[in-house]
């Protein structure tokens, strides 16, 4: 049986939004493209937002695609790295552990509306110990509000530990529109398709071909954030089909690939 990766300590992060005593502190940097952050974690919880640019963020058990409009709840402690495309302008918001209780119990990517917009927005121009009986706390309170409404997508593409699968994910990671069959990636992934089918199930909770599925949704709505039309989005996931991307896009997200379109 392979060893199961083990990954190490995350770096702890030493901002002062993870300290100030306010319910939450926004947090503003901007990111050329193809930056990395490194694999780190933060004593708060955190809404990673940008108002340019795709953020891929990492965890141990996921991958998370992060397009404009959208933005990852992140509950403390969770270790993640980053990778940036396009540059990214990211206005992100540390919530100490009694406004945490607005948001999910765990990572997700929410729908960012209009309102919770323009107040991280408005959070970032206020001064990192705001006034909490003036405009601070009242956009902490409004921003609280936003988040427990905010609807979760299903950006997640679960990852596995298996460093057989891990090669397998990575390579279609690289080249979401691979048509490789699961038989053709046994040799690079060093078992046999039974086997890595099997660990797929018990490591994502999905077959491989609804992992592939998933992937490739995720990818394209992260295209069509950044303005591409559905044809070139389904396209370059692997979808010849227009109509076959387009009934699977509404069934996972809810909206047609043009409503997705930035």
């Amino acid at each position: 049986m392979s060893p199961i990766r083990q990954n190490p300590p995350p770096i702890r992060s030493d901002l002062p939004q993870d300290a100030v005593d306010r319910p939450l502190a926004a947090f503003a940097r901007d990111y050329p493209d193809g930056a990395q952050v490194p694999r780190h974690a933060h004593d708060r919880a955190q809404l990673l937002y940008a108002t340019r640019g795709v953020m891929r963020i990492s965890t141990d058990e996921a991958g998370f695609i992060v397009p404009p409009l959208h933005a990852l709840w992140m509950p403390a402690g969770a270790p993640h790295e980053v990778a940036t495309e396009g540059g990214v302008a990211m206005r992100a918001l540390f919530l100490r552990a009694d406004a945490a209780a607005a948001g999910p119990g765990a990572t997700t990517v929410l729908a960012v509306s209009a309102l919770l917009r323009e107040l991280i927005l408005a959070a970032c121009a206020e001064p990192l110990e705001w006034d909490p009986a003036g405009r601070g706390g009242h956009l902490a309170a409004l921003i609280l509000d936003e988040i427990a409404r905010a609807p979760s997508l299903p950006f997640r593409v679960p990852e596995p530990r298996d460093p057989r699968l891990r090669r397998l994910t990575a390579a279609l990671r690289a080249a979401p529109s691979s048509t490789r069959t699961l038989e053709e990636f046994a040799a690079l992934a060093g078992a046999s398709p039974r086997t890595l089918e099997r660990r797929f199930r018990a490591e994502t909770g999905l077959s491989f071909a609804r992992w592939r599925q998933t992937l490739r949704l995720a990818e394209a709505a992260a295209r069509l954030a950044g303005g591409e039309t559905p044809a070139r989005a389904a396209a370059a996931v692997g979808y010849a089909s227009a109509p076959a991307f387009g009934a699977a896009f509404r069934a996972a997200f809810g909206i047609t690939p043009g409503a997705a379109r930035g």
